[in-house]
């Protein structure tokens, strides 16, 4: 029988405060365990494997982004969707740096996150249709966005900038050379 109050959200909760707390190394089902008071054993009721549970952490991640992406760009378009998205996504990294590290390069082709990385991608399309981007314009700008923000944000999170210039202007060189690289479709 389960432990009263123990779900697989709750298992995933505890490899989430793990994760943050100490980093993804140390996610590990006997970890899991330790924070949610129970028999390492216990947990296979809610997850099948670490590997599964791994799956979870990066699911739950995903959608947290989506989330905060998405409240930041409703009721935007154009330049401002897109500064609100970096700064977004840049302060994701920030708050939550062990757990973005959890998130898997690829979700879009792994089955078991499909649906989760196509909402994610959705948002960031979105985000760029204001210039008129479809197809391919919009997957090639979408990665120069990911690329630009996931790099700036991971150096960032291991602490590798180390030169006194502010990292707030840097970051928005970046967007603004970002920004020039889009165009509006003209009708």
């Amino acid at each position: 029988m389960p432990r009263a109050g123990l779900s697989t959200a709750a298992v995933v909760d505890a490899a989430l405060a793990v994760i943050d707390q100490d980093g993804l190394g140390v996610l590990t089902l006997s970890a899991v365990a330790d924070r949610t008071g129970v028999a390492a054993p216990s947990l296979y009721k809610h997850v099948r494997n670490l590997a599964e549970l791994r799956t979870l952490v990066g699911a739950r991640v995903l959608e947290e982004m989506t989330k905060q992406f998405t409240a930041v760009i409703v009721g935007r378009s154009g330049d401002d969707a897109v500064v609100a998205l970096m700064h977004a996504y840049r302060r994701y990294v920030a708050d939550h740096p062990a757990r973005y590290a959890a998130m898997p390069m690829d979700p879009v082709h792994d089955l078991s996150l499909h649906a989760a990385g196509v909402k994610l991608l959705e948002v960031m399309l979105a985000t760029l249709r204001g210039y008129g981007m479809e197809g391919s314009a919009a997957i090639h700008a979408t990665r120069c966005l990911r690329v630009i923000v996931h790099g700036f944000a991971s150096i960032e999170a291991g602490g590798g900038f180390g030169l006194p210039e502010d990292l707030d202007d840097t970051y928005g060189q970046l967007i603004r050379m970002y920004l020039a690289t889009l165009s509006t479709k003209e009708d």
